[in-house]
């Protein structure tokens, strides 16, 4: 008798870079134990081959199969397999998920895969510009700022991706690092520290399907980036060249139906190229400002955030109610909730957003900093400065 999880352990190690054909097996056959108790003598054309040849469904595929899940077990990874609670739901709408993923982490997997949390998958090149550094954490900040259930996605790797996986954790919203290596390992070596964190962070867990001990070889990327993309209800693309990982998972999103979104960049910027072509192609909508991204993503301003604009209000009124009329009363409020919603914004588009001349707003955040509510440098970006 053929325990079904072992049979699943055993067809996701086999047939890992063929999903689709695993699949078929347990479709035809009706569970994975059903293809381990199948007559090899009477088998369809086309899935005889499967049966043989190296690392083929075996009576020693199963054994190892079932010495490597308590392995894993044992080791405090948990294998889920697709038919099973707390498997990804929206990765388990893709025709090429894993037959199952290993997830560390120290939350139930339940929780760190419910039905009604939203993944956002955040994603670019490894060379990220500071310009790509300063965007990933206000979009992350914005996605978090939303109060909103979300979850943001990434693979661990230097550059765009350890700096949205950094954001999260720091802003206190879970993170999923999808790694190109089995659950033993941590690529690169560098970020151990950032996975130590992410596995103890409530919600957040390293997953990846490929089995301990499995190395990080370049092949694997491309596998790993179709998880990135298909757990995923949107991919935000940071900064890529034309041909590079993030590109693969923006792609791919796309294929799989999802919302794709990409900081547009200088075009002379081999670093943005990839994102202004994806713009073109009108496979990405551009992301022109923390709002654009969570109202494309349908998140909304947190409690929190209007609780903010209430202390703003009441520190405003105390400073300017004998020197400013309502109408710029309400003003000011205004442009320091846009202030603190998107750091960095310059006095162009403060204007521009809250709908009054530039010449206004100028006076107004001229005076609010003169007053030490908020910094401005010399490109006109404003900082937020009240405690």
């Amino acid at each position: 008798m053929y325990d079904e999880r072992t049979c699943r352990y055993a067809l996701n190690r086999i047939f890992g870079f063929r999903p689709a054909a695993a699949h078929a097996l347990i479709g035809h056959f009706g569970s994975a134990a059903g293809v381990f108790s199948a007559d090899r003598h009477s088998l369809p054309p086309g899935m005889a081959d499967l049966f043989t040849g190296n690392g083929g469904i075996s009576d020693r595929s199963y054994e190892e199969a079932h010495a490597g899940l308590q392995s894993v077990e044992q080791s405090g990874t948990r294998f889920v397999c697709d038919n099973e609670p707390g498997y990804p739901g929206l990765l388990r709408e893709c025709a090429d998920r894993p037959v199952g993923i290993f997830v560390r982490s120290r939350s139930p997997v339940t929780d760190i895969f419910p039905e009604d949390r939203i993944f956002v998958a955040v994603v670019g090149t490894r060379d990220i510009s500071l310009y790509g550094q300063e965007w990933c954490r206000r979009l992350v900040g914005a996605i978090a700022d939303s109060g909103e259930a979300v979850t943001v996605v990434s693979g661990l790797a230097i550059g765009t991706d350890i700096t949205a996986h950094r954001t999260a954790l720091e802003k206190g919203i879970p993170t999923v690092a999808v790694m190109p290596t089995g659950p033993d390992a941590v690529y690169p070596y560098r970020h151990r520290k950032d996975a130590a964190d992410i596995e103890s962070s409530p919600g957040s867990a390293l997953v990846t399907d490929y089995p301990p001990g499995t190395a990080p070889l370049p092949i694997n990327f491309m596998r790993r980036n179709r998880i990135i993309a298909g757990l995923s209800k949107a991919t935000v693309l940071i900064e890529s060249r034309i041909r590079g990982g993030g590109m693969m998972t923006a792609r791919l999103a796309f294929s799989y139906n999802r919302d794709v979104l990409a900081l547009p960049g200088r075009i002379d910027d081999e670093r943005s190229a990839g994102c202004n072509l994806l713009l073109r192609e009108r496979i990405a909508d551009p992301v022109i400002s923390c709002a654009s991204l969570t109202d494309s993503l349908g998140l909304h301003r947190s409690a929190p955030q209007e609780r903010k604009s209430t202390d703003d209000r009441k520190e405003i009124g105390k400073r300017y109610a004998s020197r400013l009329c309502g109408e710029d009363l309400d003003r000011i409020s205004e442009i320091l909730l846009r202030i603190r919603g998107n750091r960095g914004t310059d006095i162009e588009s403060i204007a521009e957003t809250c709908g009054m001349s530039y010449r206004k707003a100028l006076e107004l955040t001229m005076l609010l900093e003169a007053d030490g509510m908020i910094s401005v440098d010399l490109m006109q970006r404003c900082t937020i400065k009240i405690k």
